[in-house]
């Protein structure tokens, strides 16, 4: 029988909010696939685990995801973890994870904190939906078709930033988006925790004056959503979502759906359908 891949989150800055199941999960496996092993060791030592690490990143060759699949195979365990959060988030771990699913070696995920989640949640920005962007590319082509690609997206959007290239990063999305406004997270859980909810001018004249330390995480604004009354009139649209209801579907339901689709709020379609 095969062993289990362990897809185990870890602090990003605060180890208080590591949980016992973790801790549990990294102390009884057979080997700890880390990112660094240097950064990883420190969290081990600091709760006495001493499980073996082998090095796994994104320049790690086939062979080495071979020889952990191959220890998984022979009914060794194994947990997965990155230098902080959750793994195969953008992450050389989504790899392993296939690699795992192709020889149906089971699995199990033992969440943690998400930089990304977190970010969002204290953003003060459009929380229903996202979607993450990573890193822009630092080759200039690669990072204004990223841009361009989503001047128009409508979601809120999440990118990661180091410090010395978010005052070029802030200009760059100024150019593409506009004056959006966005949500700066700058060294989350830790000792100096800060969020700025701000305007991209705002920001690129703050930062102009202030030197950026610390990690960074971007919450911006997604674009307006721009209603085409001529393609479509809201009665056309309650039409719809009568005969929707009709057929057996919720009126709250329908109508948050086809506020994306349309432009209409989804309060502004449910209150002209309860009126009628």
């Amino acid at each position: 029988m095969s062993g289990t891949l362990y897809v185990v989150g870890t602090p990003i800055g605060n180890l208080g909010d590591i949980t016992t199941r973790q801790l549990e999960i990294l102390e009884t496996v057979s080997v700890i696939a880390a990112e660094d092993t240097r950064v990883t060791r420190k969290l081990l030592s600091h709760f006495d685990i001493h499980t073996p690490l082998l090095s796994y990143h994104e320049h790690s060759p086939q062979a080495v995801i071979d020889s952990i699949i191959q220890k998984l195979l022979d009914g060794d365990s194994c947990a997965v973890v990155t230098d902080a959060g959750m793994p195969c988030i953008s992450d050389p771990g989504a790899l392993l994870v296939r690699a795992c699913i192709a020889e149906s070696i089971p699995m199990q995920v033992v969440p943690g904190p998400s930089a990304v989640i977190s970010a969002l949640a204290i953003s003060g920005q459009d929380t229903g939906r996202f979607c993450f962007e990573g890193f822009l590319s630092v080759s200039k082509k690669q990072r204004f078709t990223h841009l361009e690609q989503l001047q128009n997206e409508t979601r809120t959007m999440v990118f990661y930033e180091a410090p010395h290239k978010l005052l070029n990063t802030l200009k760059d999305m100024y150019t593409y988006f506009g004056d959006r406004s966005i949500s700066i997270c700058r060294e989350l859980t830790k000792l100096h925790e800060e969020m700025r909810k701000t305007s991209l001018s705002e920001a690129i004249s703050f930062y102009e004056s202030q030197a950026p330390r610390g990690e960074f995480v971007l919450v911006i604004a997604g674009a307006p959503i721009v209603r085409q009354q001529e393609e479509i009139s809201i009665d056309e649209v309650l039409e719809t979502i009568r005969k929707r209801v009709e057929k057996g579907e919720r009126a709250a339901d329908v109508c948050k759906e086809l506020a994306v689709k349309t432009g209409f709020s989804k309060r502004e379609l449910y209150h002209a359908f309860t009126s009628q």
